[in-house]
């Protein structure tokens, strides 16, 4: 097999009520949010998209994302954190203090996602919805308007019963696979994501975790973050997002990040 070549890599932050700090070692970032209470979202975010329309997103397969990333704690942090590619399709953060205004999209992403407790993001029961996670989403293309004309039928979640049919029907639409993985986040790990067209391939510390045929479809971004934003479509209730409170400041380090293509 031939080797792939490194690509360059156009990082830049975007917080909001967080900081991104550039460390001595170079390619290593610490995204802190500081402590707080809930009602105010609080972000650190490193991407390489921001401003960018969903058709010129830098990413593509076939290619290896590689990092190193540790956490500010071994239990799970409130809120969101994690690394990967996706889509943005909601323009960051739910409408709480998001950036490039763009038509919402269906998710395609390939990432490892790590998600407290108040969280539930998976559309299948079967699947993992919260705690670490290793995760892809593929969606159908519908026209960014349509699916913008979709969200006339979020009032509907509120209803129970209509919430649990619309999240049945959105399976036509969005497949997803996940697993969970047991590891003290606190501590440096590997991680690696291999995006091919047929399928994703996740590593941590080069033992494999996740190989699924349901791979991503379209441009994507490189995103690496950490929040305090939950968000739930539970399957026997109604959807449910906001802010958490963190009594103490939150952080991740990441450093080596390296696209292979």
């Amino acid at each position: 097999m031939a080797s792939k070549d490194v690509q360059s890599l156009r990082l830049a932050p975007f917080v909001s009520g967080g900081k991104v700090l550039l460390l001595n070692s170079g390619n290593a970032w610490r995204l802190e949010i500081p402590s707080g209470k809930a009602g105010t979202y609080r972000l650190a975010q490193l991407d390489d998209y921001t401003g960018l329309r969903r058709d010129i997103f830098p990413w593509q397969p076939s290619l290896e994302l590689r990092l190193e990333a540790r956490a500010s704690s071994p239990k799970t942090l409130p809120g969101t954190w994690g690394f990967g590619l996706w889509n943005d399709p909601f323009s960051l953060s739910l409408g709480m203090g998001g950036g490039t205004r763009r038509f919402p999209a269906l998710p395609n992403c390939a990432w490892f996602f790590f998600a407290s407790p108040e969280n539930y993001l998976s559309l299948r029961d079967d699947l993992p919805a919260n705690g670490a996670l290793a995760a892809t989403f593929r969606s159908r293309h519908l026209p960014a308007p349509l699916v913008a004309a979709g969200g006339l039928t979020l009032p509907l979640l509120a209803v129970p019963i209509l919430s649990q049919w619309l999240r049945r029907a959105a399976r036509g639409f969005v497949q997803q696979e996940a697993r969970s993985i047991e590891l003290d986040a606190s501590g440096w790990h590997t991680y690696r994501i291999s995006w091919q067209p047929g399928g994703v391939s996740f590593l941590v510390d080069e033992e494999s975790v996740l190989d699924t045929n349901i791979s991503p479809v379209g441009r994507l971004g490189l995103v690496l973050w950490i929040d305090n934003q939950y968000a739930a479509l539970p399957p026997g209730g109604s959807p449910r997002y906001g802010t958490l409170a963190n009594p103490e400041p939150a952080w991740i380090e990441v450093r080596d990040v390296e696209v292979r293509c």
